[in-house]
């Protein structure tokens, strides 16, 4: 698995998903011989599912917050998620088991091993779930850039404008302004707002910085003119040493 999912609330439909397996796993199966009454396994059935889902939330969370974080997500990331839930999971379950609502008789290596038996079925269905929301992702259409509207707004009251995202060719510093160039019935039109070079670049994450006074969209990038300018849809702009790595091939 070389993605994750971080959509928390599909992680926690599969927490829902593993606390009702946990419920009915522990209610009909009964696998731990606590010496306690039938009706206290409604309890301890439902006491186990929370915890159950509490630990996937939590590990929900986490793994957002790495994901994040790194950019990236892969086996290793994907069987340590894994191993965190089902340690997590079973500290805080045998403490549960342990507390004075149940006294359970197993010791923490006997209930460990109960619960690695239980795990060996569960973790299958655990990772195809994974799997699944995963190409949930995958699957889901991408948006066409000419649709996507966005609307750029300076420091003015009228300082706005609507463009479509694919249209947006570059962005240039202008002392207390900014310049936006962009594509209008095939030529090349402008608009100056009162904003800056670092606030275009943090609401417009997809541009790239080619110098120290421009922003570019990547995708009316044409070709280098020389080592020091580069050719956008309808117009050129300087490219300095310290930006050029993002645009030359690695």
């Amino acid at each position: 698995m070389n993605k994750l999912n971080t959509s928390i609330k599909l992680h926690l439909l599969i927490g829902v998903f593993i606390s009702f397996w946990i419920f009915v796993f522990t209610y009909y199966i009964k696998p731990f011989d606590t010496g306690i009454s039938y009706f206290d396994w409604d309890k301890i059935s439902i006491g186990f599912s929370s915890i159950s889902f509490i630990c996937y939330a939590i590990l929900a969370i986490l793994q957002k917050v790495v994901y994040d974080k790194i950019r990236k997500w892969n086996i290793t990331l994907e069987i340590s998620a894994i191993l965190f839930f089902h340690i997590l999971n079973l500290i805080v379950s045998y403490n549960l088991y342990k507390s004075p609502l149940f006294r359970g008789i197993y010791e923490f290596w006997d209930f460990a091993s109960l619960v690695f038996q239980f795990s060996l079925i569960f973790t299958p269905i655990l990772v195809l779930a994974r799997i699944y929301i995963v190409r949930l992702v995958a699957e889901k259409p991408k948006i066409d850039d000419q649709e996507i509207v966005l609307t750029i707004k300076g420091e003015n009251r009228l300082d706005v404008l609507q463009v479509n995202k694919s249209d947006l060719v570059c962005i240039t510093n202008a002392q207390n302004y900014v310049e936006i160039f962009f594509i209008e019935e095939g030529n090349l039109g402008s608009k100056l707002i009162r904003s800056s070079l670092k606030s275009m670049k943090e609401e417009l994450n997809f541009l790239i910085q080619v110098h120290r006074s421009h922003l570019i969209n990547p995708s009316h990038f044409r070709s280098w003119k020389n080592s020091n300018t580069i050719r956008l849809t309808h117009m050129d702009v300087p490219v300095s040493k310290t930006f050029d790595k993002d645009l030359l091939p690695h």
